[in-house]
């Protein structure tokens, strides 16, 4: 009975009113004085507790003299809590999100380990709504892919940069032609992942000094937005490398040597 009472003061009722109902649901139609007796409570609050039932129209009174009550039914009782919960969460989810400071900014948190950083990215996937796109090695790839097979399958738009030669035979892939210029910054492996314009993840995936890998996570609309147009960057010079070999081979050498040589010298 006292797991009853508990469960009764969870969903908002207090210890009296529900020591109250349990009492009318034993024996009713009750008087007050009856109540008090079986609740095992004062008996002015016996009174002013049927009274507070009343307004809440969890009993009903029979207006005679003397004043009986009677409890509405258990599964009325929870079919109007159920509904009452539901809408009241249906309404936090919409209006939660909206309650902060006009400054506020979205943290960037940091993500370290190997594994919880393919971790973070399984969990950024598989939340897509509308687009994944991302930039990565193979042996990320492998971890990632069957995750990102899954997104495509829902429909959504899937864009992917292979940083190494690996096979991708979903959504739409470009192989980054400047391995070499990547290798320039001796950096190890990194990833950069943006899903629906909304949330995003990059930075190392191993490090070449055996260093604990360190990614960063946000939903700061600047910084995703940044992502974003960091892998949208290089599938737009993908593609014209694909299109123009001889034109870019003509103006900047093998491997795009006068480039880089332009750029990092």
């Amino acid at each position: 009975m006292d797991e009853i009472i508990s469960k009764l003061k969870e969903i908002g009722l207090n210890e009296y009113q529900s020591k109250v109902y349990v009492a009318l649901l034993k024996k009713y139609p009750s008087t007050g004085y009856e109540v008090g007796k079986l609740a095992n409570i004062p008996q002015a609050r016996a009174y002013d507790t049927l009274k507070a039932l009343e307004s809440l129209h969890i009993v009903t009174s029979s207006g005679k003299n003397p004043i009986t009550y009677t409890p509405i039914k258990p599964k009325e009782l929870t079919k109007r809590y159920k509904r009452k919960i539901e809408s009241t969460l249906d309404f936090l989810d919409k209006k939660l999100p909206d309650v902060k400071e006009e400054s506020y900014t979205d943290p960037i948190l940091t993500v370290n380990g190997r594994t919880k950083i393919i971790d973070k990215a399984v969990e950024l996937i598989q939340s897509a709504k509308q687009t994944v796109y991302i930039s990565l090695f193979a042996q990320d790839f492998k971890y990632l892919e069957q995750h990102l097979l899954d997104a495509y399958n829902r429909g959504l738009d899937v864009k992917i940069v292979k940083y190494d030669s690996f096979i991708c035979n979903f959504g739409r892939s470009f192989t980054h032609l400047g391995i070499p210029l990547l290798e320039h910054y001796k950096t190890g492996k990194f990833v950069f992942l943006s899903v629906d314009s909304n949330e995003g993840l990059f930075g190392i995936t191993e490090s070449p000094k055996n260093d604990i890998p360190e990614t960063v996570w946000t939903k700061n609309k600047e910084i995703v937005f940044l992502i974003k147009a960091f892998i949208v960057h290089d599938m737009y010079l993908i593609d014209i490398s694909e299109n123009f070999p001889e034109q870019l081979r003509y103006f900047y050498g093998a491997g795009l040597k006068k480039l880089r040589d332009k750029i990092l010298h």
